[in-house]
């Protein structure tokens, strides 16, 4: 198989080369996309009973939120022991911390975080109400994940 290299110019106008897929269109060629997903392709709202959506978003919910629980215990303990191994040793004389440049450096850090969180200001809000438009649209499945995983936070 050979490989041709195209020059430069030939790079630069690769938008031309894309094909728009329109979904619809392809769904209605293929039957099996209607067996998979359906032949509506609406929202949550459209395809299932309250009570299904409920269901499902609890479930989810509730994997969603033991899983945080978990996976934060073992962050936590990682976190906690290697603070906690780092003071047995500064107070065994094995290692000597410069608090003056731990200062300065935790100083320097925050004034970063500032600065690119005021830059990504508008990038945040657009996914925020991305969000509470997707909540909207699907209320029960959204009441039913809350509800979910705060017991999947409690179990």
């Amino acid at each position: 198989m050979a490989i041709q290299n195209l020059p430069a110019q030939d790079y630069e106008s690769d938008d031309d080369s894309y094909e728009v897929l329109d979904l619809t269109q392809y769904a209605r060629r293929h039957h099996w996309w209607n067996r998979v997903f359906g032949r509506s392709s609406g929202p949550m709202v459209e395809k299932y009973s309250v009570a299904t959506q409920v269901v499902v978003g609890g479930v989810t919910g509730w994997c969603a939120g033991f899983l945080l629980r978990k996976v934060g215990k073992l962050a936590a303990t990682a976190v906690g022991g290697g603070f906690l191994l780092l003071q047995i040793a500064s107070h065994s004389g094995y290692v000597q911390i410069d608090w003056k440049r731990v200062e300065k450096d935790v100083n320097k850090a925050k004034r970063q975080i500032k600065r690119r969180a005021n830059n990504a200001a508008p990038e945040i809000n657009n996914v925020s109400e991305e969000a509470t438009e997707f909540i909207k649209q699907n209320m029960a499945m959204s009441s039913g994940f809350v509800g979910g995983f705060l017991l999947g936070l409690a179990s």
